[in-house]
This record gives structure tokens, C-alpha cells and sequence, in this order.
């Protein structure tokens, strides 16, 4: 899926332009005006997907009463934290323009080592891990030597190890073979609750975590001479964050259990992923490797050309994808307290219609993690509110698969719009 075909860029906005070199702060309606001069050009980044989710949510909630309650919230995020983390792990790789379509099945092998390893063999858990983990990496490894340096494409690469690691993970696990998982600690990440409290306490921590980056960002850049964002743009963030947040975690908080005993409290899995994501964001956004896998997407020659090593850029980057692959095995693993020779294999697809649906370019450059997240929780949605409604699954993947072509359809509207289409 990578090319080097030239790419024109979009026409300076006429407000950034004049506010570049300046040294001064834009003003909020200035920076609302680049934005929506940005959105009219093609480049509407996540909005698409979180305007679905909206009437995704409120069709729901009309045809099924037990979609907002306390209980369904909770499971709707547990069911969506694997696809996040996949659809977040092949961001790093959609980016340069590059595809990986064994991402699942790696993971699945990966747990499949684990689980032998730790259930047969007896070796302690987190060394068995460790191992699973290490398979991720040196497939990523694998992955980024035959296409960065042997020059393969990466559909073929990948589409080769989705069949071959569907075998291996039969070798591994034996055909019908299912292995229980036997560690709590693993099993809580997926089935586990923090307190009450635990929850207030992570809202705080991303508050606090939210308005430090921002005012390091704002000092780097007054340290730079480059003109900052509007200060009221960080004030309306954080009111966000606050909003948003608490508004989850009170619901969160609410007993959702059917029993005598209390269920409630923010799943495990929330701060989890919630940290992938804030430290995949800030590599992405914030350090120069980040920026290389950017400029390798926008044009891989001229970013060869200044100077960026292409080939180590896209080998770690196949090395990332995979090994957060693995991680979003894990939680498949943790949901289900089970191996099996069939994990990741048909999840694959579905993480890369997540980033897609959320805002990522399929033809590279453009698109962040939260993007992956979003459109993961749409794909989610969908799901769950098609099983509340006692749907066929047959359905689920006719809508699913409509989703995925309209928001196609949008990039490469958008990046014609944009003037970024192929010549």
C-alpha cells in the first residue's frame, strides 16, 4: 500500500500564515477559523466518526432500553478495549502508508506460547509473558527486514504469516485444544474493578497529566518563536476532560450487579488503555520519531532525501504494532479466560476498519491514536447495540462493512478536496 507518488499540499491557511513568524498567540476565533478552513479543505480527522457515534448512541438508546443503563456501559467498554488497542497498534503502521494484516494472528500465537508455556511447561507467568511479548517483537522484526530492506510489499508480507501463524498456532495449541487461563492477575484486567475512589483519582491524574502537557507544549513553543494556540482553547480541553470524565465515571461508579454483591467501579481495563494511548500520543506528537513516521507517510523519498532513515523508521514502527498486538490479545484472552488456536483471527480487520472509520488514511500521513480509538468504539457500538437488539450477526458485518466503505469513501473525498490525491 506504500507509494512514493508526489503529493501536493494543501493551500496555507491564510490565518496561520499571517500569525507564523509573528510571535504572537492566535486568538480562539482565529484558531476556529483555521479549523474550519481545515474541515472545508477535506481534512475533517475524526469528526465523521464521533458524529456517527453520536447517532449510533441515541438510535440505540431509542430501540433498546438496556443500552444506557450502568451495566451495558461498562460491558461496552470492556468488548471495545481490544479493538482499541489493535486499531491503535496499526496507526503506527497505516501511517507510512503500510498495512499489516497478521497483527491478530501474531497476537493469538503469541498467547498461544504463554499459555503452553506457563499451563505445561510451568514456567512462572510473567516470564511466559515475557516470551509471548517477544514474539511480537521479533515478528515485527521480521516483518520490517522483508519490507523496508528487501523491499516486499507489506500486504503480501503480512497476508503470508495471517495463514502461516494460523498454522503455527495450531502446532502450538493442537486443533480443538483450549487452554484455560489460571492467572488472576491477568484474568482482573479485563473482569476487575477499581474502587470508587479509584476512579475520581484517575480523572484527576488526567486532568493534571492534560494541563502539564499543555503548558510544556506552550513553552517549548514560546521557547521556539512559534506562535501558541489560544490559552482559552487548553481551559476549554480540561472542562472536557472534566465533563466527559466525570460524567463516565459516576455512571461507572453506579452498582451494576445483579446479585447481593456490589459490581461497580471503573474496569481495570480503562486506565490501561487509556495509558497506550497517552504514551503512544505523545510519541507520535512529540518526538522526532514520530514526526519521521508522518513525513515517510506524506512522501517516503523526500523524507529519505532530508536525511530520515525510512528503513529503521518503518522497522520499529512494524516492531510497535506488533507487540501492542499482542497486548490486545491479551485482553481478548482476559475476556474470555481461554486460548484457543482461533485467537486474532478474524479481529485483524476489524482493527483496520477501526482506524479507518476513526480519521486514519488508508494512503499514509494522516491520523492519530485517539482516531483509532474513536472509530474502534463505533465499530463497538455497533456490536453491542445490534446484540441488544437480537440481530443476526450476518447484520453486524453488512453494517460494519458499510461503515468501513463510507468512511473510505471520506478519505479519499477529502484528501481530493485537500488537493493530496495520487497524479
Amino acid at each position: 500500500m506504500s507509494s512514493n507518488a508526489t503529493r501536493t499540499e494543501a493551500a496555507p491557511d491564510p490565518v496561520a500564515s499571517d500569525l507564523i513568524g509573528s510571535g504572537i498567540e492566535g486568538g480562539l476565533g482565529d484558531q476556529v477559523q483555521a479549523w474550519l478552513q481545515r474541515v472545508r479543505s477535506g481534512d475533517m480527522g475524526a469528526l465523521p466518526a464521533v458524529g456517527g457515534l453520536v447517532v449510533l448512541g441515541i438510535l440505540f438508546s431509542t430501540l433498546s432500553p438496556f443500552f444506557l443503563t450502568e451495566r451495558n456501559f461498562a460491558n461496552l467498554l470492556n468488548q471495545a478495549a481490544t479493538l482499541v488497542v489493535l486499531g491503535m497498534a496499526l496507526v503506527f503502521v497505516l501511517l507510512l502508508g503500510e498495512i499489516d494484516l497478521s497483527a491478530g494472528v501474531t497476537g493469538g500465537v503469541g498467547m498461544a506460547l504463554f499459555v503452553v508455556l506457563n499451563s505445561v511447561w510451568g514456567i512462572p507467568w510473567p516470564l511466559a509473558l515475557l516470551v509471548g511479548f517477544g514474539f511480537g517483537i521479533l515478528t515485527g522484526a521480521m516483518i520490517g527486514f522483508f519490507v523496508a530492506r528487501v523491499g516486499i510489499p507489506s500486504f503480501v508480507v503480512t497476508l503470508g504469516l495471517f495463514l502461516g501463524f494460523q498454522g503455527l498456532a495450531l502446532v502450538i495449541i493442537g486443533p480443538g485444544g483450549l487452554y484455560r487461563l489460571q492467572v488472576p492477575e491477568l484474568i482482573a484486567l479485563q473482569n476487575g474493578n477499581l474502587p470508587v475512589w479509584g476512579g475520581w483519582v484517575m480523572l484527576l491524574i488526567m486532568l493534571l497529566i492534560s494541563a502539564a502537557m499543555s503548558l510544556w507544549d506552550r513553552s517549548r513553543r514560546a521557547r521556539a518563536g512559534v506562535p501558541n494556540r489560544a490559552v482559552s482553547l487548553v481551559y476549554i480541553k480540561l472542562a472536557v476532560i472534566a465533563v466527559v470524565g466525570g460524567a463516565v465515571v459516576f455512571v461507572l461508579n453506579q452498582d451494576r450487579g445483579q446479585s447481593v454483591n456490589a459490581v461497580q467501579g471503573v474496569p481495570y481495563v480503562v486506565p490501561v488503555v487509556l495509558v497506550i494511548l497517552w504514551v503512544g500520543t505523545f510519541v507520535l506528537d512529540r518526538t522526532r520519531f514520530g514526526r519521521y513516521i508522518y513525513a515517510i507517510g506524506g512522501n517516503a523519498e523526500a523524507a529519505r532525501r532530508s536525511g530520515v532513515k525510512v528503513r529503521w523508521v518503518k522497522w520499529w514502527a512494524f516492531v510497535i504494532g506488533s507487540s501492542l498486538a499482542v497486548f490486545s490479545a491479551l485482553l481478548a484472552v482476559s475476556r474470555v479466560g481461554s486460548v484457543d488456536a482461533t485467537v486474532g483471527r478474524d479481529i485483524v480487520l476489524s482493527g483496520v476498519a477501526a482506524a479507518v472509520v476513526g480519521g486514519v488514511s488508508l494512503f499514509g500521513g494522516r491520523g492519530r491514536l485517539v482516531h483509532a480509538a474513536i472509530g474502534a468504539l463505533v465499530i463497538a457500538t455497533i456490536t453491542n447495540g445490534l446484540a441488544l437488539l437480537n440481530l443476526p450477526a450476518g447484520v453486524n458485518l453488512l453494517v460494519t462493512g458499510g461503515v468501513l466503505i463510507l468512511a473510505a469513501t471520506v478519505d479519499a473525498v477529502s484528501r481530493l478536496r485537500s488537493g493530496g490525491g495520487r497524479t
